[in-house]
């Protein structure tokens, strides 16, 4: 049995999608970041980064104890490896895939994360134009960058769907919001309508829609104050 330690973000759906199109058995454990869960000393056990998402296997394939695993990217490749499914072996299917695994880690998360952050963002904290222009433009770029690679193939590493469209497909469904228009994107946009159209990726998407909450109907004191758990960049300390 898998614990996924979640709240429903685009990071936290890449491994409900894989979950659910996979049909591994997980159990789900919310980790409310708005409330600071991800702070919790049990959780800073399973990820000292104090992010979401962290999964535990509780059967890992080595028959030893429970096994911790956090950073999406790692998660993915790991459960990939305990099914056999959705991570071609062979040599170059294997490194085709895992380098748009590295490419969405690495860029299309960060940027379209900070996308969307600075487009919210509005004036809270002052003329935030120069941000806005740089990472609503940085993220043209990256659709760019799917758009070209999906010209001549079905999915990201190839005829088949794989790790590296999961990983890459919960950032962009909130394309609106990072000031993109996918109709600009043919190539992405076939891609985008396909994914979105597998039944394990809707089910997926749909893990946890009971747990968010809507921002904008909490107090600006309470909406300043999650804002200032989720930005909170401190080392904390491992506790013993």
């Amino acid at each position: 049995m898998i614990d996924l330690h979640y709240w429903p973000t685009p990071n936290g759906k890449k491994l409900s999608i894989f979950l659910e199109e996979t049909g591994t058995p997980y159990r789900l454990v919310p980790v409310n970041i708005g409330r600071g869960d991800q702070f919790k000393p049990d959780y800073l056990r399973l990820n000292p980064n104090h992010r979401m998402p962290a999964i535990v296997d509780h059967e890992p394939a080595d028959g030893g104890g429970p096994l911790s695993v956090f950073e999406s990217g790692a998660i993915l490749f790991y459960l990939a490896e305990k099914t056999g499914k959705f991570w071609p072996q062979d040599l170059r299917g294997k490194y085709e895939v895992t380098q748009w695994v590295i490419w969405q880690m690495a860029n299309q998360g960060p940027k379209l994360g900070e996308a969307g952050h600075f487009r919210r963002l509005g004036d809270r904290e002052g003329d935030q134009s120069y941000a806005v222009r740089r990472f609503t433009d940085e993220a043209n770029r990256l659709y760019g960058v799917l758009n070209m690679r999906l010209r001549d193939r079905r999915f990201l590493a190839g005829d088949e769907f794989t790790i590296a469209d999961i990983v890459s497909y919960p950032w962009t469904v909130n394309w609106q919001a990072q000031g993109q228009d996918i109709a600009e994107f043919k190539h992405f946009k076939r891609w985008f309508e396909e994914v979105s159209a597998r039944p394990g990726v809707q089910r997926g998407l749909a893990v946890g829609a009971d747990l968010s909450t809507d921002n904008s109907k909490l107090s600006e004191e309470e909406q300043a104050r999650i804002r200032k758990i989720l930005y909170n960049q401190r080392a904390l300390p491992v506790p013993d």
